[in-house]
């Protein structure tokens, strides 16, 4: 790892989906939609690092049933329970490649973000992917990531920050952008041509033509805005 006292480098922290169905434990995460399982990744355990799951929420029963039939797991062992939280151990029952070979073309590439400037603090695993958060040390550390995961599946930030913000990570799109984007985009709006018109948009939402046009516009900056600030290079002076 590089020394960054003195280096001047600004880290990052974000949070950002990753679309990709073979992760593991994703069929779980499909299985039972109201638990949520948070994933922790033992790696000093050879190629198969094993799983730790917290799990918040859902029938125990449902849950375990998951567990018992999915293919990426081989034995489990539920560890201990508080509340509505039950904590799992979870042997691996495929490989690396065996995992993921079929739907990444660049498993070298993801072996190479293991040696990234980065500390992936947080994974949630959801139905047809990951929710991770993570501490990057510069731009191009986190644009590795998202770099990888563009080209190999899919990616979606939601939340940015510079360390030593007094703030937390941003609030991203708030409820009402985020409805208006994916509602346009289901209903074709951003299709060439067009599969919808504004006012059809408009009318799902049940808003005025205006009010959707703003909050597209403000959606779409954000993103953009965002993105630029992490993954395209600086203009020159």
């Amino acid at each position: 790892m590089t020394d960054r006292r003195d280096s001047g480098r600004m880290g990052l922290i974000a949070e950002f989906d990753i679309d990709c169905d073979a992760l593991p434990l994703t069929g779980v995460a499909a299985a039972v939609p109201e638990a949520t399982l948070a994933l922790e990744l033992q790696y000093n355990h050879g190629e198969r690092p094993m799983f730790i799951v917290t799990v918040t929420g859902g029938a125990h029963r449902a849950l375990e049933t998951a567990i018992d039939d999915a293919v990426d797991v081989a034995d489990w062992t539920r560890i201990g329970e508080s509340g509505e939280t039950r904590r799992y151990q979870a042997v691996p029952a495929l490989s690396f490649e065996e995992q993921l070979g079929d739907s990444l073309d660049d498993l070298a590439g993801l072996e190479a973000l293991a040696t990234a400037d980065a500390i992936i603090e947080r994974i949630e695993v959801r139905r047809g992917g990951w929710r991770q958060t993570g501490w990057f040390a510069d731009r191009d550390a986190f644009g590795r990531f998202a770099s990888f995961w563009r080209r190999n599946a899919g990616f979606g930030l939601r939340r940015l920050a510079r360390d030593g913000d007094p703030e937390p990570p941003g609030e991203g799109l708030t409820d009402r952008q985020d409805e208006a984007l994916r509602t346009a985009y289901e209903l074709g709006y951003f299709d060439i041509p067009r599969g919808a018109t504004l006012r059809e948009v408009a009318d799902e939402l049940g808003i005025t033509a205006s009010s959707t046009s703003e909050r597209l516009r403000r959606a779409q900056t954000r993103l953009i805005a965002e993105t630029v600030a992490t993954t395209w290079p600086p203009l020159p002076n």
